[in-house]
């Protein structure tokens, strides 16, 4: 009986700078971007170290694939394309059939094939659950204002993901120090509420104390899983929110918007 590999893997070995040529054969086949997009998002969960070394070597041709403009048709269509979660989501009012919670608002946090459920007030809880442990950046939405496209709701995850993949990609930071964040607070967008594929709340967006109280809550509990240190970029929030929350939080935490 055999009791290593042989017989189960062909016989050549493909280096890493083979591997990297062939996937960018295969992407340049593809003629839709979006294509190209699901693909190198493929590469990422089953390979992030290839990811990378092909991403950092053709930046130039990868970086509209994984950022800006194909991450845009990505959100809209996210619901259709998801495939597994990236990133964190925290839910405003997630309601599930528990008897012993029913009474109460949930979130529903989802990683690594396990669903988490959490009363409000446990976001912190739910930031110790993240597998990593040393966070130096997040990039979080609430998916109000996503590039030009407007309230694509939890659909906007694919903002925080891109523009985390670029800060490792150019700014050589690890990946495992960086948490991309929705934050579900409804959508008004008609089209993905009656959407049967769209994977958020399926609710009008939360406004004034429901919606801050949500945010201060998280703010609070980044600061203390994670220290005064970590950064947090604001990314695609409304205006009027974008601008709020500067204000708020400038002299608390180390916040930017590039917006």
């Amino acid at each position: 009986m055999l009791t290593t590999c042989e017989g189960l893997l062909p016989p050549v070995v493909l280096t890493q700078e083979l591997q990297e040529k062939k996937l960018m054969h295969n992407l340049r086949k593809y003629e839709v971007p979006l294509q190209r997009y699901m693909s190198m998002m493929d590469l990422q969960e089953r390979n992030e170290r290839l990811f990378y070394k092909l991403l950092i070597d053709n930046v130039e041709e990868l970086l509209p694939v994984v950022y800006t403009p194909t991450v845009g048709e990505a959100c809209q269509k996210y619901g259709s394309i998801f495939r597994r979660p990236q990133g964190l989501y925290i839910s405003l009012k997630e309601k599930h059939v528990i008897w012993f919670v029913a009474l109460s608002t949930i979130i529903i946090y989802y990683i690594n094939s396990r669903i988490v459920i959490f009363v409000r007030g446990k976001i912190l809880e739910v930031l110790k659950n993240w597998p990593e442990k040393t966070i130096q950046v997040i990039v979080v939405t609430d998916g109000e204002r996503i590039l030009g496209l407007g309230d694509l709701g939890c659909q906007g995850m694919g903002i925080p993901v891109g523009k985390l993949a670029l800060y490792t990609a150019l700014g050589g930071l690890r990946p495992s120090a960086c948490l991309p964040v929705t934050i579900d607070v409804g959508t008004n967008n008609e089209q993905l509420l009656n959407d049967d594929f769209y994977i958020g709340l399926r609710q009008k967006r939360a406004r004034g104390q429901e919606y801050e109280d949500l945010l201060h809550e998280f703010m609070c509990a980044v600061k203390q899983q994670y220290g005064e240190k970590v950064l947090i970029q604001f990314e695609d929030f409304a205006n009027h929110n974008a601008f709020d929350l500067l204000a708020k939080y400038s002299k608390t935490h180390l916040v930017f918007n590039d917006d």
